[in-house]
């Protein structure tokens, strides 16, 4: 039988008769009881108590699946007695210590032989077992030049590490990444914040830089075709003025419309030479902006990813330093800090591998944008040159065509049949018309002048003798009842005397 505060004991052996006796038992006391017969013998038992003394218990490593291998490495230090690593875990919380950070451009980086997680066995041959983090970075520091370093390399596949709470935390990051800090601290929104990060700024530049570019190359094609437009407008008109220029029948008329044409079609193809040469230059603003941009947006936004990833797992870090330190500040063991801290160490491999991802495209985004700034310092000023170029050349050619010799005004006799060709019928038709042309002129003149003399004549006598003279005047309707009205309109009818004699 057992209990959490004692134990008991039994043992038995037996007799020469076979009876069991107990072990170093005290002589029985007469006064005991007994059964049976004097014979045989009952037996009894001893109760021993033990007090329980605390003992300290290693629980087994809980590797999570992780395979380990065994190495050593020899790093030269720099100048500052440094190795370029921090330390973590140790007595008296965790039975082993481990590598928490690789910090760049140091000799463990250039290394590149140890990594976040690996577990640190010795130090110049000297056993860190038991020892704390401070006291192994001593041995470090206390090491001449040369330090070897044995170690248990850690194999974590990092998907092992991309849990559930990491993809939340990356999304959190996505979400917080457009927000205010004060809007962020309202909300309770815990995150990672990557300081100095100018590539925002860059980020920044670029999306402006975007929106200049396209508004420019829709102002250019607007610009294009308004002046493609307006060639075809002119080419039209320097037609119209050759046509006329041939139905013209004066020479100087004539030859005046015809060179008025001439200027409108070379005024035409100097604007079709402007637009050749200013479309090139479209189709590098082109480029830039539908090719060279977005290509540039896609790697950000993988750096985007990559960086939103690496932040998830900064937090998740902090997140469990944060655990180890509060069950430390109450004395309470933690499962997984006391079986060697592999989910920890898991974290801190994933960390470095998505830190590394992230300053590879973090260096491929800042090139890119480099590049497309060269571009757009360089060649933004070349294509303005060129547009502003071309119309100028447009410009100086029109005011040169157009200022030749005057041609305007010109003497038109439009008594002539003026817009057609000249006819070949006999002069004496001609003639004939002419005349019946002068007396239709004259008999109109003359109809005219026939009603204006009536008119200005006031007539003396009645046009209509016959009619009596004294005229009566219209009566006053307003003033007269209902039975004067219908006695003045003279009705004798004897079917209305009956109504009338009822009104009276």
């Amino acid at each position: 039988m057992e209990s959490s505060s004692e134990e008991l004991l039994l043992k038995f052996l037996e007799n020469k008769n076979g009876a069991p006796k107990p072990v170093d038992s005290p002589s029985l006391n007469e006064d005991s009881p007994k059964t049976g017969d004097d014979s045989s013998i009952t037996p009894e038992l001893e109760v021993i108590q033990f007090d329980l003394c605390p003992i300290e218990l290693h629980l087994k490593e809980n590797t999570m699946g992780m395979t380990v291998t065994s190495g050593s490495v020899a790093i030269r230090k720099d100048n500052n007695n440094l190795i370029g690593i921090s330390i973590g875990g140790g007595s008296p919380l965790c039975p082993c210590l481990y590598i928490v950070q690789i910090f760049d451009n140091t000799a463990a980086a250039r290394d590149g032989t140890l990594q976040s997680g690996d577990e640190l066995v010795s130090v110049n041959g000297q056993s860190v077992k038991g020892k704390t983090k401070v006291e192994v970075a001593k041995m470090i520091q206390a090491a001449k030049e040369e330090v070897v370093i044995n170690y248990n390399k850690l194999h974590a596949d990092p998907k092992q590490g991309k849990s559930l709470d990491i993809i939340m935390k990356k999304m959190k990051h996505r979400l917080v990444e457009n927000m205010s800090s004060s809007t962020a601290d309202a909300l309770g929104l815990s995150r990672a914040i990557l300081c100095n990060d100018t590539l925002v700024k860059k980020m920044q530049e670029l999306q402006d830089t975007e929106v200049m570019y396209r508004g420019l190359v829709d102002h250019c094609k607007r610009m294009l075709q308004a002046h493609m437009e307006l060639q075809q407008a002119i080419k039209a008109m320097g037609e119209v003025f050759s046509g006329i220029a041939v139905r013209e029948p004066q020479e100087r008329a004539s030859e005046a419309f015809r060179l008025f044409g001439e200027q409108h079609r070379n005024i035409e193809k100097a604007g079709m030479e402007m637009v050749k040469k200013v479309k090139p230059v479209l189709s590098d603003v082109g480029t830039y902006l539908y090719k060279a941009i977005p290509d540039t947006r896609l790697t950000v936004k993988k750096y985007a990813d990559a960086k939103f990833e690496y932040l998830a797992y900064c937090l998740k870090v902090k997140e469990m330093d944060d655990e180890e330190c509060s069950y430390a500040a109450l004395q309470e063991p933690l499962y997984r800090v006391e079986t060697g801290n592999y989910e920890y160490r898991l974290i801190l491999r994933c960390r470095q591998l998505a830190r590394a991802r992230f300053a590879k495209l973090r260096a491929d985004v800042l090139v890119k944008m480099e590049l497309l700034d060269n571009k757009h310092v360089q060649s933004l000023g070349g294509h303005l040159v060129k547009i502003i170029h071309g119309l100028s050349e447009l410009h100086s050619k029109t005011f040169e065509l157009c200022s030749g010799p005057q041609l305007f005004p010109v003497e038109v006799d439009l008594s002539n049949s003026a817009f057609q060709y000249k006819s070949t019928t006999p002069l004496a038709q001609d003639n004939y018309e002419d005349d019946n042309d002068d007396k239709e002129v004259e008999e109109g003149e003359e109809i005219i002048e026939m009603k204006n003399k009536l008119i200005e004549d006031e007539p003396t006598e009645m046009l209509l003798p016959d009619l009596p003279g004294d005229v009566q005047n219209e009566p006053n309707y307003d003033q007269m009842d209902n039975w004067s009205r219908l006695s003045s309109l003279c009705i004798e009818n004897p079917q209305f005397k009956p109504l009338l004699s009822d009104i009276d």
